[in-house]
């Protein structure tokens, strides 16, 4: 009767090649019982090594030595990894079929996905308003010296604010003002509200400039609105202690603690999306090129994701320098066609 490969099996041969492939030497049981998590002895483990061998997975390339994968075990191996891409790919699009509840758990997931299939750090951080464009302005007296400002951006975020103002206004001076502030900036990015409409802005509104200051002061806080509290999501930090070159005296710590610093991640997604100049594509920070000093030992690949509607996220994979940059940019392409494709098919 022919020997089935069984889960067991299945486990070993996979901690055989994943082992063989990071360090060129032939494979041991006692490798195997340290690596993989079946908590099973070194003979056990020998016994299945050699039910393998019979089953031409793996070979004894000298006597007394390891093992190594044959081709068939590698061709086993590559089939699995397609199949496991096949099933999260799957499961991504079935979870964003319900993206309002779940898309915290997507992404969640999207970086334990990527931090396992390339064996670095990886980083995503949730939607935010890119460059967001103005939609409406309302004034509305409230009482004395106040004002109601209600700021609508792009997203239908609505921002509602009091503001003390010096003089009252009649209810032509409120329309007026309703009207300049309206055909002046609507439709308007933060980065086109520039010095000249600014400046255009508060000569047309005459003894009013003073309102128009605290009102554009709303509107920018409304554009930016969320920023503050963009949350990163990571996983994959503890790979680091896989490369000696990152995990060196304090380097690992250093580099972990920025993993969980959500600050210092906020600081660098800023930095990238203004590299980005709007572009979505992929792009490669090595060594001192990374805006954060404690990834400056690191390579860092960064993309943009885009959900539509001004939604733009993201993806960060941080690993050492000779890490393998084919292998994460398709593997980084791949989540990024998934999230793009999921998203923005609603808009059509």
């Amino acid at each position: 009767m022919a020997m089935e490969l069984d889960d067991r099996k299945v486990t070993i041969l996979k901690a055989i090649i994943k082992t063989y492939l990071e360090t060129g030497e032939p494979v041991g049981s006692r490798t195997i019982s340290k690596y993989s998590d079946l908590k099973l002895s070194s003979a056990t483990i020998r016994n299945e090594m050699s039910d393998l061998e019979d089953m031409g997975y793996i070979i004894q390339p000298h006597t007394s030595a390891g093992r190594i994968p044959s081709d068939k075990g590698y061709r086993f191996y590559v089939d699995q990894i397609e199949l496991e891409k096949d099933n999260e790919v799957m499961e991504f699009k079935e979870m964003m079929v319900q993206k309002v509840d779940k898309l915290e758990l997507v992404l969640r997931r999207m970086a334990q996905v990527l931090a396992s299939n390339t064996n670095y750090a990886a980083m995503i951080s949730g939607p935010s308003y890119h460059k967001t464009k103005l939609k409406f302005i309302q004034l509305s007296k409230m009482e004395e010296r106040k004002l109601l400002v209600v700021v609508v951006v792009e997203g239908n975020i609505i921002k509602n604010t009091m503001i003390d103002i010096s003089d009252n206004l009649t209810d032509e001076e409120l329309l007026n003002l309703n009207i300049l502030l309206n055909s002046s900036l609507n439709g308007l990015t933060i980065e086109e509200i520039n010095l000249d409409v600014i400046s255009k802005l508060k000569v047309d509104a005459g003894a009013h400039r003073e309102v128009v200051e605290l009102v554009l002061n709303e509107v920018a806080e409304a554009i930016r609105a969320g920023g503050e509290d963009l949350q990163i999501y990571t996983s994959g930090a503890t790979n680091i202690f896989k490369y000696p070159e990152l995990s060196e005296g304090d380097k690992a710590g250093r580099l972990i603690g920025t993993l969980e610093h959500q600050e210092v991640l906020q600081e660098f997604v800023a930095e990238v999306n203004a590299n980005s100049d709007g572009d979505s594509g992929i792009q490669v920070y090595i060594g001192d090129e990374t805006p954060v000093q404690s990834m400056k030992d690191c390579s860092v690949v960064t993309a943009n994701y885009d959900l539509g509607g001004g939604l733009r996220g993201t993806i960060g994979i941080i690993g050492p320098k000779r890490m393998d940059y084919e292998k994460v940019l398709r593997t980084m392409q791949n989540l990024m066609n998934q999230l793009d494709g999921a998203f923005k098919k609603d808009e059509r």
